[in-house]
């Protein structure tokens, strides 16, 4: 159960260093209002429990002049397993609507006892990020981990062919990560919420306390023009975890790709 909210946040994380095709990319996919739940499901012994809930909400602020998104992602474990792991995790991005680059990242965890606070400024005139460390170069088109969920569901996935690598570039814990997306195509998957058309792929993910890197996460997204995150699988050092979409609202499109009553 450990880090539960912070599988959510993996499930786009794929370090971006971005090409020129994606720095300045535009949102087509989301709007403000925009509020999405997922429940995390632990499997350790051959039976998925339901261990903890995510939640992201979008809304409109004015930061150094600029408009901005103000995206909030809350995790909890569920309370019956507090006792066993505990989690209250608040993550926040501000990044420009103009070209989803984020302006201000702030982290703030509590995990099992652990605690730990992040407030990360960054300014894309001389791509640095500031944080409580110093300051440190990053590349154009740099991401923190939450605004690269909202970036990544502007990819426009149909000018690729499977086994296409998407990099990105992502800032976390004073470093610059450089990861990738690996498109793997559509298919049709069956959720706790409905049966969906979705599109496959795998994020490389860095080695942690939770994840042994490489290619083990798959992620499924809508295939509709919302990009919403279904599901996520991934085995863990114990056990493996299932992340399911169960709630949303205000979405920018109807969810077309729910073939559930089809």
């Amino acid at each position: 159960m450990k880090k539960i909210f912070l599988i959510v946040l993996l499930l786009v994380v794929s370090r971006l260093t971005a090409g020129d095709d994606f720095c300045g990319i535009r949102n087509t996919s989301f709007q403000e209002g925009e509020n999405i739940s997922f429940v995390v499901f632990y499997n350790v012994i051959g039976m998925y429990v339901n261990a903890g809930e995510a939640n992201f909400s979008i809304g409109l602020e004015r930061m150094n002049n600029k408009t901005v998104y103000h995206v909030v992602g809350i995790g909890n474990s569920n309370p019956s397993y507090d006792w066993i792991f505990k989690v209250r995790d608040r993550y926040e991005t501000f990044f420009d609507t103009s070209n989803l680059q984020p302006l201000k990242f702030i982290r703030s965890v509590d995990e099992g006892g652990f605690k730990h606070n992040e407030n990360v400024s960054f300014n894309q005139q001389t791509n640095t990020a500031v944080t409580s460390n110093g300051s440190f170069k990053v590349p154009g088109c740099i991401q923190d981990v939450l605004s690269a969920i909202y970036y990544a569901r502007n990819i426009d996935y149909s000018k690729y062919k499977v086994d296409d690598k998407i990099p990105f570039s992502m800032f976390l814990d004073n470093e610059v990560h450089n990861l990738y997306i690996k498109y793997e195509g559509k298919e049709v998957i069956k959720t706790r919420y409905g049966k969906f058309r979705a599109i496959r792929f795998k994020p490389l993910l860095v080695k942690g306390t939770m994840f042994s890197g490489g290619e083990k996460m798959t992620v499924w997204v809508s295939d509709d023009a919302n990009h919403v995150p279904l599901r996520i699988e991934s085995p863990i050092v114990v056990g493996s975890v299932k992340v399911d979409m169960m709630r949303y609202r205000n979405l920018r499109y109807p969810l077309s790709s729910n073939i559930s009553f089809h």
